[in-house]
């Protein structure tokens, strides 16, 4: 490779901030909120805040195709749907930086291989932890365990309550949002589609 584009390269890698420039940031917005970042409450506010973020934004550390890269194929001839049912959700919105809560459903119909359900959980809970818009979650789910299993199909949906319309903006703290991606049969079988649906409703 030549050395300019070795130079450009580098160039292009952002440099993380240290953690005492993201403590330092805190401050700057406790100051521009209204308060003293020095008073004795709020003293250790930055170091709690950078704490919390690192659990979580941990999702950017974490790679999902791993934790699906273990299979299992001595499944005696199963293939029939498996489910996993109101995983927790817990992310936030790339626009406010407030929580996403809720649940997602994930549904997969293998094609000779299975995973721990576990891991199915750890995928969603990844991909939760980063910045994000409901939408793209869900289709990042669905996409990385059709591209790590290879299964007949995949089903995500996803039912969540968004803050910044929950406790900003419009205030609707009853409303909710349903996002879902349907791949492989799931989408083009409109049974199967309507089975995972019910088994989801009850």
């Amino acid at each position: 490779m030549k050395q300019s584009n070795i130079l450009k390269k580098k160039e292009n890698v952002k440099k993380q901030p240290t953690e005492e420039q993201a403590k330092e940031a805190v401050r700057t917005l406790i100051s521009w909120a209204g308060d003293d970042p020095t008073r004795e409450g709020l003293l250790e506010t930055p170091k709690r805040v950078t704490n919390a973020y690192k659990e979580f934004f941990s999702g950017y550390y974490e790679r999902p195709d791993e934790i699906l890269s273990k299979t299992f194929e001595e499944v005696a001839g199963y293939d029939e749907m498996v489910i996993v049912k109101n995983i927790k959700v817990e992310s936030h919105c790339e626009h406010h930086m407030v929580p996403i809560l809720g649940i997602a459903h994930v549904a997969y119909i293998p094609n000779k291989r299975v995973v721990g359900i576990s891991k199915l959980a750890r995928v969603v809970d990844v991909f939760g932890k980063r910045l994000q818009t409901q939408e793209t979650m869900t289709a990042q789910i669905a996409s990385c365990i059709q591209k790590a299993l290879l299964p007949r199909g995949v089903a995500v949906v996803i039912d969540a309550q968004h803050q910044c319309m929950t406790t900003r903006g419009i205030k609707k703290s009853e409303s909710s949002t349903v996002t879902s991606r349907m791949l492989g049969v799931f989408r083009t079988d409109a049974r199967t589609r309507t089975e995972f649906l019910n088994f989801i409703a009850k």
